[in-house]
């Protein structure tokens, strides 16, 4: 009998039969050990062809588990199989080959339309990227700011891209999985991916637990922790992830079939780094991201804590972020990112891509139902929740939220740099118990803790917050219309509290606030009739 025959044997323990005849313990899974089918450990030989046999034969003997036993193994593209267990063993390192011809299909592990599959061990899967600093000839809309901030300051314009390949789609994914069901990937560590790590698109019922995904921080672009694209039913949880790119991401896109909404998905227990985004409801959004949970999470030195970017004429919606700590930390000037904790922004892309043209005028997304709590967020740059003039923010409510604000006065993307947190053009705003707290170093460019613009509906409930120099105010309203502002703490250095201007700033009611350590508690503007402001049961100023 051939050896491998062997090791795929099922192994029967002594049976012992219940009533219905049917035994109590059942059969012991196919073992299919690729050594067995001519791999041999040693890094400098290709196990490409070994490991595909040791798939092949799983997935004909009606399944089992695939097996690396310590040792390492250089790999192009391994085509995974249904009902296919693939094991790395602890001390088992599988590299992605450096001869991108082996990736015929632009991944290192590959599944399309499967059931029932699972990566898993405490083994090790290494991209090999590497990189070089060069000057940027890469066209990215999204940091043409940066890059002209960059010019205009005289800085040299040198940024990371992966040695050898100047384009990200020459880049093989660590692993792709397309219109898979039943799909477990966990106890793994993947390292200096070339691109995203893991991206599932049009998958459901995908569970990522335990997973380690690492790149450098400082040039690991366009490695990508986890992309779900237009999956449902994803729980990604207990998993550390420190990379270049964007740690998470929510897609909703066509590369590989229609746009299908990502949807009901939950994030717990993990720690997020990156040097752009932690956590991205993407850019790329062409039918939805909706009914997503992220909960007790700790986001460690990213560029940009939580994103919301909506470019394409889907939505977001129904999403809940809880019990969150973030760090930020401005990065190099070629990262999406200014160092800040909050990030919303709707646009068409037509208004980002100078190529793309604007008419006909596309459809413009939207973004509602979101809620923000139990937040503790340390960075360096302006919080900016933005809608749109076609397309406002609505139902968007931030609750307990402590923001803690320094500088890197030297850092030139410090300069964009204004308010502690903006939010523009929302809709049914609810603030709840928000503090802002200004930290050394100092940036002399600070102003305002806290400014509304362009809302209609709004509930300022507990704030506390001074302004980060006296002359400006510490909150401003500007064109917002029904506010309710109650209970809200003034701290000392506060000139002016509340600054309300704009000819659209109507209704306005002051209730139960303490604006004793305000020389002014309110400000209105000559546009803004005193008749719109109803002052009641406030100490300091008001009735």
């Amino acid at each position: 009998m051939h050896r491998h025959k062997i090791s795929c044997f099922v192994a029967l323990s002594v049976a012992i039969l219940l009533p219905t005849g049917r035994p109590l313990f059942a059969a012991s899974p196919a073992t299919f050990n690729v050594k067995d089918f001519g791999a041999t450990g040693t890094k400098s030989d290709d196990a490409q062809a070994a490991i595909q046999r040791a798939v092949d034969a799983c997935a004909a003997a009606g399944g089992g588990m695939v097996y690396l036993p310590p040792g390492d193994y250089t790999s192009g593209t391994i085509k995974l199989k249904s009902h296919v267990r693939f094991h790395i063993e602890a001390g088992a390192t599988v590299f992605a080959s450096l001869n991108r011809s082996t990736f015929d299909k632009g991944a290192l592990f590959y599944g399309e339309g499967l059931e029932n599959i699972t990566l898993e061990g405490r083994g090790l899967v290494d991209g090999q990227s590497s990189y070089e600093w060069r000057l940027n000839d890469h066209e990215d809309d999204f940091i043409r700011p940066n890059l002209v901030l960059m010019e205009t300051l005289r800085k040299p314009l040198m940024r990371a891209f992966p040695k050898g390949h100047p384009k990200e789609t020459n880049f093989p994914r660590m692993v792709l999985l397309v219109r898979c069901k039943d799909v477990r990937i966990a106890g793994l560590s993947f390292v200096r991916s070339p691109s995203w790590n893991i991206h599932p698109y049009g998958c459901e019922r995908v569970v990522i637990d335990d997973v380690t995904i690492q790149s450098s921080l400082k040039e690991g672009v366009w490695a990508d922790g986890i992309d779900p694209d237009g999956c449902k039913d994803v729980r990604i949880s207990n998993s550390t992830i420190e990379t270049g790119d964007d740690a998470i991401v929510f897609y909703s896109i066509d590369a590989y079939g229609p746009a299908l909404p990502c949807e009901n998905i939950t994030v717990t227990n993990c720690r997020l780094s990156s040097a752009s985004s932690a956590l991205k409801f993407c850019d790329g959004n062409r039918n939805a991201i909706r009914k997503v949970t992220v909960d007790n999470c700790v986001i460690t030195s990213p560029n940009r804590g939580i994103a919301f970017m909506n470019f394409d004429h889907g939505h977001v919606s129904d999403v809940v972020l809880s019990n969150l700590t973030i760090e930020t930390k401005l990065h190099d000037w070629f990262w999406w990112g200014d160092g800040e904790a909050l990030h919303f922004n709707i646009k068409r892309r037509s208004e980002i891509h100078a190529s793309v043209p604007k008419l006909p005028v596309q459809p413009i997304g939207a973004i509602r139902n979101v809620i923000i709590r139990n937040l503790i967020a340390r960075g360096n740059g302006s919080s900016l929740i933005l809608g749109h003039p076609e397309s406002f923010l609505e139902n968007v409510t931030l609750d307990n939220i402590r923001l803690f604000l320094s500088a890197i006065p030297e850092h030139p993307m410090q300069q964009k740099a204004e308010h502690a947190l903006k939010i523009r053009w929302a809709r049914n705003l609810k603030l709840r118990d928000i503090e802002v707290h200004w930290e050394k170093p100092a940036f002399d460019g600070w102003k305002s803790a806290l400014c509304l613009e362009d809302i209609q509906g709004l509930e300022l409930d507990g704030f506390s917050g001074r302004p980060a120099a006296a002359e400006f105010p510490a909150v401003v309203l500007n064109q917002v219309e029904d506010a309710t502002i109650r209970n809200t703490r003034v701290l000392p250095g506060t000139a002016v509290f509340l600054d309300l201007k704009g000819g659209k700033t109507r209704s306005i009611a002051l209730v139960g606030n303490d604006f004793r350590k305000a020389d002014h508690p309110y400000r209105p503007s000559p546009e803004v009739r005193n008749t719109e402001i109803v002052a009641v049961n406030n100490l300091g100023g008001g009735k």
